[in-house]
């Protein structure tokens, strides 16, 4: 009897959602809510609906307990549990207490199917750049450690490796050596996903892929040495996790720029 574990889990990423307590909050000019549910929708048309959704930190930009109900209750339109972690531009203790809601999960991991998905906590209260403390690389080593059968996707808010752009990588995670000494360590992992970055990422480290996705509001132009906003649309990232650990995976944006983004701007 198929119980479906031998079946590709069908994962939505959305990330760097930044909204607000009002619906009208608006980040360099673009209404964060009114792109998310741009996106959303063309994630549902194109795909149907997820398995399971990743939302990869930044989820509310003025960290307040408003915009995170907002955000739970934008995640109602979807079938499937929504686990989240926390950015930079995030409260994590908010977020543990909200959460979980009905449909959103703030949790250390999953196991759906034959994966194991971790949540990464980077965020450093009051700083752009991240750092996984002590405890989450513990953490990381004895849950991967706990479930060697399992093929294994960890999630971070902040980039491992460079993307690329001179001032993005100055905000990367400052140890990451010492995350990818416990990655090693466990030949089941396949994935890691991540958001912080606001544009598309592709790369491979040592057999494990490496992916970045953009932002559901505004992006950040490629290979910048200085802040520069990017004049392409939102996007999302679906994944589809194979039993034997194969991951199928793209990019889509939206089919029209929103509108209201300031390019000019020289950061936020």
């Amino acid at each position: 009897m198929d119980d479906g574990r031998n079946q590709p889990l069908r994962v939505l990423q959305l990330t760097d959602t930044h909204l607000y307590a009002q619906q009208d909050g608006a980040l360099l000019g673009l209404n964060t809510e009114a792109s998310l549910l741009g996106v959303i929708q063309a994630a549902l048309t194109r795909h149907g609906q997820p398995q399971l959704v990743l939302a990869t930190g930044d989820l509310a930009h003025d960290a307040t307990p408003e915009s995170y109900r907002r955000f739970q209750k934008l995640m109602e339109v979807f079938e499937a549990p929504v686990y989240c972690l926390p950015g930079n531009h995030d409260e994590a203790t908010t977020l543990e207490a909200l959460y979980p809601a009905d449909n959103v999960h703030y949790a250390p991991h999953c196991l759906p199917g034959n994966w194991l998905i971790l949540f990464l906590d980077s965020s450093v209260p009051g700083e752009d750049g991240g750092h996984l403390a002590a405890a989450e690389l513990r953490r990381l080593d004895e849950t991967l450690a706990a479930h060697p059968d399992r093929h294994a996707l960890v999630c971070v808010h902040h980039q491992p490796v460079p993307v690329g752009s001179v001032w993005l990588d100055t905000m990367a995670i400052d140890n990451a050596d010492a995350f990818f000494e416990v990655i090693e360590r466990h030949p089941q992992v396949r994935g890691i996903l991540w958001g912080h970055v606001h544009q598309a990422f592709e790369g491979k480290r040592k057999g494990v892929r490496l992916m970045a996705t953009p932002s559901t509001c505004i992006q950040f132009a490629v290979q910048s040495e200085t802040f520069a906003v990017d004049n392409v649309p939102p996007g999302y990232r679906w994944l589809e996790l194979h039993a034997d650990g194969r991951i199928e995976s793209a990019v889509e944006r939206v089919d029209v720029m929103p509108e209201g983004l300031e390019l000019a701007s020289g950061g936020y």
